[in-house]
């Protein structure tokens, strides 16, 4: 099961994270900065698995990817494979980069609802729903159809 998905960038600035298990703000908080000095202080020739039962705990492991600035992290338990952790956030991120058009770290900035509602179109609960980029795009254009119509039904009621 997948327990967090955290995107941090170079500064340290948490530009996107979901938690799936219940802990406290303050936890989280530490947990972000925790994902990030260990992701930015390994070196580019390691692999992408932390495996350390002293910072995580004994059934978490992070699997991580590094995309320009972006960090793009999965905290996940002991029972998720590190390839397929690392094929789901290709996934997402090639998601975004259709619904962006060439995704950039402002698009997660400004547009934070669309980069959630693509992440929770892919994970549920903890637990991968959908590693069909376009099945989740196509989910995603018909979420905002039915936004544009709600928006313009408002806006002929309210004149």
């Amino acid at each position: 099961m997948i327990k967090a998905f955290i995107v941090v960038n170079n500064h340290a600035m948490v530009r996107l994270c979901r938690f799936y298990e219940q802990l406290g703000v303050d936890k989280q908080a530490d947990l972000c900065q925790t994902v990030y000095k260990m992701v930015t202080g390994r070196p580019d020739h390691l692999c992408s698995f932390v495996d350390d039962e002293k910072t995580f705990g004994p059934d978490t492991k992070l699997v991580y990817r590094h995309f320009a600035t972006l960090y793009f992290c999965i905290l996940s338990d002991r029972s998720e494979s590190e390839l397929a952790m690392l094929d789901l956030i290709q996934v997402y991120v090639e998601t975004l980069d259709k619904v962006f058009e060439n995704v950039c770290e402002l698009d997660l900035i400004f547009n934070s609802p669309k980069a959630y509602t693509v992440l929770d179109e892919t994970i549920v609960g903890g637990l991968v729903l959908e590693i069909n980029s376009q099945k989740v795009i196509g989910v995603y254009e018909e979420l905002m159809k039915l936004e544009k119509a709600q928006a313009s039904m408002l806006e002929r009621v309210t004149g």
